[in-house]
């Protein structure tokens, strides 16, 4: 019971210095907004990838589903043999990683997207992503 009891004025005292350091709004913009998202993925990634349920590949695979999916798996798209060997499970730490430097996440990829100037418009895009299932 002690144990517990620390472990819950640990987690009390960590929310309030999260609260207080006024890293809260950073944690939420770090979390993103889906309808942003879908504005920074029409004019950011639709010309190379589509989203759409069952919609085609393009030169970029269809990122419907992509969050919680492995590298290289969507059926019916040619992946370099890098991305095919990566075997990354996209979530929105991988997301971010990738989005911030593809070819330095995975040397070999084929997508040459140089980066987001604005980390809320990549944390946006993600959560948009997080949506498509």
């Amino acid at each position: 019971m002690a144990y517990f009891a620390k472990s819950m004025m640990f987690s009390a005292g960590l929310v309030a210095a999260v609260l207080l350091s006024g890293t809260a709004p950073a944690l939420a913009a770090e979390q993103g907004e889906s309808d942003e998202g879908e504005f920074v993925f029409a004019d950011n990634c639709e010309i190379c990838h589509s989203a759409n349920q069952g919609g085609p590949h393009k030169v970029g695979p269809n990122l419907f589903g992509v969050v919680g999916r492995v590298s290289g798996m969507a059926a019916g798209y040619t992946y370099s043999p890098a991305m095919k060997a990566a075997s990354i499970t996209w979530g929105a730490n991988t997301l971010r990683q990738y989005l911030e430097g593809p070819a330095a996440m995975v040397p070999g990829t084929k997508m040459g997207f140089p980066g987001f100037r604005n980390p809320e418009d990549e944390a946006n895009l993600i959560a948009y992503l997080a949506t498509l299932k």
